[in-house]
Formats: C-alpha cells, structure tokens, sequence
C-alpha cells in the first residue's frame, strides 16, 4: 500500500476518534457524536439502536432513522433519562424494550407509525414508571389507541397528542394522567369532549386548536390557566355559573370560531389575556327593549346544562352571564361585528392595558362614556366606520398613558379639538385614509369649536410615529410638525402633496420616510441625514434623485417609477450601504444593467423579488431581467447609446434611397427596362 494512502486513513481515522471519544475514552459507534452525556445519531441512517455506546449515557437522540422497531433489552443504559425517536418508520416497542433503563422521564415518539402495533407498545410503556414527558403525535392514533397507549402512566406531566386522528373525548381517554399538567390535542378531528378531564386535577395548560369542536359549555375546569380553543368551529363558550371558586384561567384564546355572542365566562376569575378575534360576535343589549318591533325575542334559553344546573333563561346581554372581566389586561375583538360597547362594559376592565377592535363595525367612539381607565396603552380601531370621535377634556386626561392609537380606514371626518395633543404618552398615531385635513396655524390657535375637521399635534413631545397615509392631503402647513420629533412619517398616497418645507423641519429626527405616489420630482434629500428608509415609489420618476446618494439608507423603495437604468456610478455608491432595495415595475434597459449585476454581486444587499424585475429590449420585448442574455446586445459607444440604434436608422434611409432611385430610372428610362425584360424573359418558341 502507498505511504501517502496510508496516511490519508490514519488521518481520518484520527479525526473520527478524536469527534467519537469522550474523556473516557471508552469505544464509540461510528454513527454518533458524543456530547458530555448526550450521544446525538439523528440522521445517521441506522435501523436499529447503535450498540457500543457508553452504559453511563444520559440522553440518546435517534430522529430522523429507519428504526422500525425496538427489540427487548436494546436499551441498555441504566443512567438513560431522556429518549428521542421522532421521525422514523417506528412501528412498535417490545415489551421488554425498557427494562434496562429505569430511570427514564422523557421519551419523544413524534411522527412515527405506532398505530400499527399499538398494544405491545402499550406494554412497554407500562414499564416505564418514572415517565414524565411523553410525545406521540403524528402517529395516526385514534382515541381508542391512545387511550390504550396511555393506561397506568400515572407519572406523566406532559403529553402531546397533536396531529393524530382522535375524534370523541371521554371520561377514559386520560383517566390514569392524575399528574398531568399540559396537554397537546391541536391539530386532531375532535368534534365532542364529554368529561374527559375529570381525573386530571392538576391539568392547567390544554390546547385545543385546530379541531371541530362545535361549543364549549358546562366549562367548569378552575384549575386551568391556559386554554388555546383557536381555529374550531365554536359558537357558544358557556363557563358553570353554579361555581363558587375562582378559576386560575388567565389566558383564554376563542379566535377563529363562529362565535355569535360575547363568551359568557367564569363569575370570578384571574383572566388576564382574551383573544376573540376572527368571530361573529356582535352585543344586542338594543333588542332588549325593541323585542315587539323587530318579531324577535330578547331571551334566550339554554337547554341541556347537563346534572349541574337547570335550563337557564337569560337577556341577550345579561351582566351575570358576560362574567368576571375586572382582571382582563389585553382583549382583542378583531374582525367580529361589533357594532358597539353595551354600558358599563369597558369600565368592568379597570387593568385593559390593549384593546384591539380594528375590522368591526364600530360608528362611533365616545370617550367620556366608555370611560376608559388611565391602564390603557394600545387602542386599535381601524378599519371599522368611525364617523367622528366624542370627548371631553376631563376625559382624555385620563388617556394619559396611551402609546399606541390606531384610527386609519374609518370615516373619520370630526376630532375632538385638542384630542392628540392632550395624550401626553402618545408615541404612535395612525389616521391613514381618513378625511382628515391638517389644521392650518391660525385654525389651531383661535378654533373654540368641540370638534373640528382639522387635527394638529401641538408640541407632543412623546411623538415618534406619524402614519397620514391615504388622506387626499395637497399641502401640509409648514409649522404643522414644529415641536415633533418625529422618527417615521408616512404620506404615501396623497397625490400631488406639498411637503418639503413642513417635512425639513424634521431633518435632525427623521429615519422613515414615506413618499411613495405622491408626485414628488425634484425633492431635496440632503436635509435628511438621519434618513434609514425611504419610499418613494409610484411617483414617475426617470432617474434617481441625486441628494440620495450621500444619505446611509437601509431601505429604499423604487418600485413602479419609469426608470431605465442606473447609472453605474450611482449603484455603486448605493450597494454598499443599502440592505434593502425594490425595483420592480420600472421599464429597465436590458442593455444598460450594469447596476443589476452591481447590486447582484454585492451580498449585503436583497434585491426584493429579484426574479421579477424586467426590461426591454431594443424593440420594446419584455424580458426577465436575471434571465436576459447579453450576446442580444451589441457594444454601445461612450455616449450610452447603442450602435444599433444607428444601423436601425441608416437602413430605412437607404431603402429610401433605393426605392427613390427605381422610380427615377423607371420615368426618365423606361426602355432600358423593356430591354432588360425583353433579354432575360422572352424567348424565340420552338415552332
């Protein structure tokens, strides 16, 4: 054998045993990596437990192999606690498999196939009394299986069963888990849950989401803490009202379910986080008394409440079924039906720190009744059909820790006056597509009226954020930011606006900048050297702006303008500092890229959508920019300009030419050309 190949194996055998032998140095399998106590073979194509490991291993990972099975006594490791088989072919675990590994706790048994051999698995698990995790989704287990899986493991805190095909819940499905405490079951065919918790006191964290649960009544689990039912096809939620003790729930996620009313929830309760969006939930305390008009009743009864409590008759909107909401901190109520708060409901929230109502059906906000409390510090009512906003001055006082105010896409057309600059807190303000002008200096200063069609943020020093997008503004006042310190201001989509004198007092603070359709041409960027993002998309522009050149911009947004090309000088002062750029929907040159291959070899910078962006040819073809083949172009002289474009204009000249000369030779020579045809053409017959 050559010296040199002996070498090369001695090497890399050197290597293998330096990554495979612990401080020990006991002998290792090939296909694992020993990590202190840990030995890791995931992926390392093995169809049984490697053997030669060392016995005082604590955690063994084999995720992503072809074990079909494990065989009595394979699991020789006394010291083993932590057992990892997700995703291979498993089909079953021997009786025997674990009886050499006692101590084991947390086994991972995710994405397999155990609902072929269910039952010898189940006797291994028997086995196993220390187990305190355990995961068995992605097994196309049914509840019958699962159920049989599950017996005598008495000692287990936490089980998945996600992404099985469990369908009925009953009083057997968990009832040896009397130490469980969180429960996976998201992603199933679960349409009925009857008593399945009852032997599962400790239970406080349960997910439910993704399944066909049609109601959630009799809810009477006090000992829960979190409950995640998202994603079902739930219209009522009705808590046990017989109940005494208080429930420990405080986070409770309903959203995106069929809900139709306001889910009637635990009289005394920790709830602090309620998630309700993407419902149908809608207050009716206006039928109440209009019962006769409307051929509708103002009652509704519930039938079978099951051995805890009588049929229950109750208003449409009853105060004693809506529940304890005193703790809730965050509620969100998007994209429901809301038209309105009933009386008194926001002020039962005396800790409602965020409130999310955007997409409803809210007409109008009136501050002073809703009386919301000083926690407050997000209110989202956008996209909703907001006609004005109703205050007085006591009233937003109390907003005074208000950060986050979200009013765009209403119908906005009256504020109160004073109302922004009132909230001392206000870090973030959004009234894109609103009919709302900004108030000339004279209006802010002598106006008396309650409310106004103009707003104004006079001197909030707390401002940061200012979103005016949308709005049909054509000229914003020049003092109208004076005493802001404004970070972002978006005027996207205000076509023909007028800003440069208003915005430029903002040059010092600026980083976002928002411009795009706006008709802006010849804006003056130098005055921004703060400036990180800038959009000035939609706007027709031929060429780049010149003063964007000595800014450090992070993102710039060109799409949609009437660009040709870059110029290489320009693109090359622009890569290095950019990490985000958009092009797309301008008519590139594909004959002048040299800046798509600048910012193409420049990795610090992503082109968005880099496949998307196109140009054209010299006989206006669109092409794929990234895709175009250079050889379809010939040089182009020291001007930029193609020689093509003068062999294009050379050769109708001279078809003209051509076309002129045929027509001389034809009046002023007719007989020359009788001759031509007569000598070529006619010829004597043979008769």
């Amino acid at each position: 054998m050559p010296v040199h190949r002996l070498t090369s194996i001695l090497l890399c055998l050197l290597h293998s045993w330096r990554i495979l032998t612990p401080a020990s140095s006991h002998p290792q399998h090939t296909h694992c990596q020993l990590v202190q106590r840990t030995a890791l073979c995931n992926n390392a194509k093995v169809t049984s437990v490697p053997a030669g490991l060392p016995h005082n291993i604590e955690e063994l990972q084999l995720n992503y192999n072809y074990i079909q099975a494990l065989q009595d006594y394979s699991l020789s490791y006394p010291y083993l606690q932590t057992l990892s088989l997700a995703c291979n072919s498993l089909e079953k675990l021997q009786s025997d498999t674990f009886q050499d590994s006692k101590l084991l706790e947390s086994l991972n048994l995710a994405n397999n196939n155990l609902h072929i051999d269910y039952q010898e698995t189940s006797h291994a698990l028997k086995t196993v009394a220390r187990l305190r995790v355990l995961d068995l989704s992605e097994n196309k287990l049914d509840e019958e299986m699962a159920a049989t899986l599950l017996q005598n493991l008495t000692a287990v805190e936490y089980l998945n069963l996600s992404g099985n095909l469990l369908q009925r819940l009953d009083e057997m499905s968990f009832r040896d888990l009397h130490q469980l405490k969180e429960l996976h079951l998201q992603r199933n065919i679960i349409f009925e849950i009857d008593d399945a918790f009852n032997s599962n006191p400790k239970l406080q964290r349960l997910n439910l989401a993704f399944n066909y649960l049609p109601c959630l009544t009799d809810f009477g689990m006090t000992q829960l803490v979190v409950l995640n039912a998202s994603h079902n096809v739930i219209e009522w939620f009705i808590s046990r009202q017989d109940l005494n003790d208080t429930f420990h729930l405080e986070t409770l996620d309903l959203s995106n379910n069929k809900l139709l009313f306001f889910p009637f929830l635990p009289s005394h309760s920790h709830l602090t986080n309620l998630y309700l969006s993407y419902n149908k939930i809608n207050f009716y305390e206006h039928l109440s008394g209009n019962a006769t008009a409307l051929n509708s009743t103002s009652t509704i009864e519930f039938y079978n409440m099951k051995q805890y409590m009588n049929n229950v008759t109750s208003r449409l909107w009853d105060e004693s079924l809506h529940g304890d909401i005193s703790s809730v901190e965050i509620l969100d109520l998007r994209k429901n039906q809301v038209e309105y708060f009933p009386q008194g409901f926001i002020q039962k929230m005396p800790a409602l720190s965020r409130l999310q109502m955007s997409t409803n059906c809210l007409q109008t906000l009136n501050l002073s009744s809703e009386k919301f409390f000083d926690s407050l510090y997000e209110l989202d009512v956008s996209n909703n059909k907001l006609n004005s906003i109703v205050a007085v001055e006591g009233t937003m006082n109390s907003l005074g820790n208000l950060t986050y105010l979200n009013l765009s896409r209403n119908n906005l057309e009256l504020v109160p006056s004073g109302l922004f600059s009132s909230l001392s807190s206000l870090r973030s303000l959004d009234l894109s597509y609103n009919d709302i002008d900004v108030c000339l200096p004279e209006e802010a200063e002598t106006s008396t009226a309650v409310r106004q069609s103009c707003t104004d943020w006079k001197n909030i020093a707390s401002l940061r954020q200012l979103y005016l997008q949308g709005c049909n503004l054509k000229l914003i006042p020049s003092s109208a930011f004076s005493g802001l310190s404004l970070t972002h201001l978006e005027l996207s989509n205000n076509p023909g606006l007028i800003a440069q004198d208003s915005i430029q007092t903002l040059s010092t603070t600026l980083q976002h900048l928002g411009l795009g359709n706006t008709h802006i041409q010849d804006f003056d960027f130098s005055h921004f050297p703060s400036l990180k993002s800038l959009n000035i998309s939609r706007n027709f522009l031929s060429h780049l702006p010149p003063s964007l050149l000595n800014l450090n911009l992070k993102v710039l947004d060109l799409r949609d303008n009437r660009l040709s090309t870059i110029p290489s000088d320009q693109a090359e002062t622009l890569a290095p500092k950019l990490s985000t750029i958009f092009l797309t929907g301008n008519p590139f040159n594909c004959c002048q890229t040299e800046w798509f291959r600048t910012f193409q070899t420049t990795t610090t910078i992503d082109v968005v959508e880099q496949s998307q962006i196109e140009c054209k040819d010299l006989f206006q073809m669109e092409h794929r920019l990234q895709n175009f083949q250079p050889s379809f172009c010939v040089d182009v002289n020291e001007s930029g300009e193609s020689y093509l474009w003068y062999i294009l204009l050379f050769v109708p000249v001279l078809l003209s030419l051509t076309g002129i000369s045929i027509i001389i030779l034809l009046t002023f020579k007719p007989r020359i050309l009788q001759k031509s045809i007569k000598k070529r053409c006619l010829k004597p017959t043979s008769y």
